[in-house]
Order: structure tokens, then sequence, then C-alpha cells
């Protein structure tokens, strides 16, 4: 069995001869730029330059070395740049910037920086729809996103054997929303101006839209994993009401996932952080088959509960370890605790590839990491 025919065997929901393993198959299920240098030093490992995956979060795109010796089990295929943009890094008082191709200011401190946060929103002071309409969009469909697409994802699936993943034109609709209306305004807008804030998500959608009408048909048959997001939900709490996320929002999420499943037999991946466990049956409901990152330290979001509850509808990809109270702080027994109980939820009957709960991130030890590895090694096998 083979990395690929294993994850389809999870998505189903069979067990496989192993429970599937992610590290870099998708943008959410990375490292952190200092993690990956001290985890190959750890390792032994020739020192490399890595390849930002994600300049936001600073998460690189493993090399291949690292994925043949962890048995990595997916491959990501993101789409390039848009030709006639590049990011140009300038400086602040204290800080670099750059402004990416929505208009988006972002920053990281010079000193002790580790991630770039927004400052800047292009539609901050937008008040019409028509403002909306007539603001300089990115071109979803620029030729040079796809350049050596349909060939990296024949590559993956066919010599490599790994299943494929393929990454979207952007962050969610309710995400991009946010990051160009800036958030005191994006918040507002839910209660004192509906009609512009559902004129901007519908816009990104219909960007997304154009983006995967020529995705889906370049990676054809060689794609099982079509990734899609948007992050509405606190440690605590969903930002919106739930009623308020099914009356705006559910209508647009079902909309761009309808499209996406009338081109494609691969499963729809859906990041979403935080405490969403009571919107989870609504995301089913409007086809979502794979949910990520599991936040399981947040409220209402217990793996055995998930698992239960669930289950039989969703594939978990993440949850494999809680990222946030153990992965970063805890020992290796910490961690390797947490891991077997996670397996030991998540696994039975399939539906699960395991990978940290979102991105590892750089204060993560290596033998912590190891620790999580050689623990799924040790439970993560089917009988």
């Amino acid at each position: 069995m083979n990395s690929r025919e294993r994850v389809q065997q999870a998505l189903q929901h069979n067990e496989p001869d192993r429970v599937p393993f992610d590290l870099g198959g998708t943008v959410l299920t990375s490292l952190h730029h200092k993690s990956y240098r001290a985890l190959r030093e750890h390792l032994g490992m020739p020192e490399v330059e890595p390849r930002l995956l994600d300049i936001f979060q600073q998460i690189v795109a493993v090399d291949d070395d690292l994925r043949q010796r962890l048995q990595v089990d997916a491959s990501y295929i993101a789409p390039q740049p848009p030709a006639a943009f590049y990011i140009e890094i300038k400086e602040l008082p204290g800080y670099t910037c750059f402004y990416d191709e929505w208009g988006i200011g972002w920053r990281m401190p010079v000193d002790g920086g580790w991630y770039y946060d927004m400052f800047d929103h292009p539609l901050k002071d937008a008040e019409t729809i028509a403002e909306i309409e007539h603001y300089n969009w990115p071109d979803p469909i620029d030729p040079a996103r796809f350049v050596g697409m349909e060939a990296r994802a024949q590559h993956a699936a066919q010599v490599e054997g790994r299943a494929v993943v393929i990454g979207s034109l952007c962050s969610g609709i309710m995400e991009m929303a946010a990051w160009t209306r800036g958030f005191a305004r994006y918040f507002s807008d839910f209660a004192n101006d509906e009609k512009l804030l559902v004129a901007l998500m519908r816009k990104v959608m219909e960007l997304k839209i154009a983006y995967w009408e020529i995705a889906l048909r370049a990676v054809g048959e060689d794609v099982d994993v079509i990734c899609e997001a948007d992050d509405f939900a606190g440690q605590f709490r969903m930002l919106i009401s739930p009623a308020m996320y099914r009356r705006i929002v559910k209508p647009l999420h079902k909309e761009l996932f309808d499209f996406i499943h009338a081109r494609t037999r691969a499963r729809l991946f859906f990041h979403s952080c935080g405490a969403i466990h009571p919107v989870i049956q609504d995301l089913i409901e409007i086809g979502v088959d794979i949910l990520n990152p599991v936040q399981v330290s947040a409220a209402g979001m217990d793996s055995a509960e998930l698992k239960r509850e669930f289950g039989k509808d969703l594939t978990f990809w993440g949850g494999g370890v809680d990222t946030q109270g153990v992965l970063g702080s805890g020992t290796p027994d910490d961690v390797r605790r947490d891991t077997r109980k996670r397996i030991e939820h998540l696994a039975p009957g399939g539906g699960f590839v395991f990978a940290a709960v979102h991105n590892i991130q750089g204060n993560v030890p290596p033998e912590n990491i190891m620790a999580m590895w050689e623990t799924l090694q040790e439970y993560g096998v089917y009988n």
C-alpha cells in the first residue's frame, strides 16, 4: 500500500495498514522555519535553506529527504504567484513590511519577530458596494498561477505515490473580508451593514470559483484533497453566533462547495480553528468531508466526543496532539501520552489523517516532534 492508497482508504472511512501521516502536506500542517531547522539538526540531516511555503506564518515546504525519513503521506500543490506581482520587503521603524496582492499590509518586528501581522486594510474606509466592485482585485485566473500545476500533481500522485492536496487561491471568504475590511469594520458590518459585507464575501467567493474552475481542470484525476478554510471561532465560542453564520455565511460556503464538488471527486478539506462544534453539522450538510485542524483544546472540541458524534461523516485531518498546551511546552513524555490518547480517540474505523493541531510553531523542541512521530509509529498501526 503506497501513501496515496493509504490516505484514500482513510478518507473512505476504512482502516489502512497504518494511520496516514502529514507534515507539510498542506499550508496548515507544516512547521515554522525555526523548528524545521532544529528538527533537521536533531536528526543529523544536512543543513538547508528553508523554502517558505507561507511568508505570513513563516512556515516551510518540507524537503524530500525529510518527507521520506518521516514517511509523509501527502504532497501539497500550491498555486504560483501571479506574473505581474511580487512581494517587496521594505522597512518601517522597527519592522520589515510588505503589501500582498490584495493590498493588505503586513509587518514583522525586526528584533524577535516570528510572523507577519496585518497593519493596513485596503477597504477599511469603503462605504458602498460600488467601492467593493470597483476595487482593484487580484486576477484569479492569471496563467502564471497554474504553471506546472498539472505536472506537479501528476508527479506526486503517479511517481511519488502520495496523496495530492491542492491549495486555494487565498484564505477563506470570511477571512479575506476581515483582512481587507479590517476587523473592527468587519465585525460591525454583521450588525450595521450586512449588504456590504455579503457583497464583499460574495466577491471573494467569485474569485475563488474562477480559480477553482481552472485549477481543478488542470489537476484532473490526480487530486485527492481540495483545501478551503475559514476561521470564525475562538478558544471558547464562535466569533459570530451560529444563527448569524447560518443566515449570512453558510449559503455562500454552500455555493462554493457545491461548485467544487460538481467538478471533482476529491474530498473537500475545510480548515477552521477554535470552538466550532455548534456548526460542525452545518459544515457536513454543505459538503465538508475533512475537518482541520481539530483544535482539541478549544471548548466543545474533545477528540473522543468529536469522533463519536461526527466520525461517520467527517475525516479528522489533525488533532494528533494538543499543540496549544502540550507540544510546545510539555516534556517528550507529555507529548507521548497526549499523542497516544488522540490516536486512540480518532483512529478507529479510519477517517483520520494524523497531523498536529495546526502548524508546528517555532518554539517546539525537536525532541517533542520526534516523540509525537515515534508514538504514531508505535500506536498508529491497524490490525
